[in-house]
């Protein structure tokens, strides 16, 4: 997997990943959509992790900066 990821961007994804985490604990958001952005907050982890988002490559998008 190429990265296609830049620091801003997964700045970005790890800030609304702990947004949607608090959201959750503090008892804001419940139920099943408290849940789905339980997931959308993995999610968003796993890609910043990697600097790599699937909904990217296929239309060809990259927010790293290139050289």
């Amino acid at each position: 997997m190429k990265k296609n990821m830049g620091s801003t961007d997964r700045i970005v994804r790890f800030i609304i990943a702990a947004i949607f985490v608090a959201l959750y604990f503090t008892g804001t958001v419940t139920g099943t959509i408290g849940i789905v952005l339980l997931v959308l907050a993995g999610v968003f982890v796993g890609t910043s992790f990697v600097s790599f988002c699937p909904l990217y490559a296929p239309f060809g998008l990259s927010t790293c900066r290139t050289k």
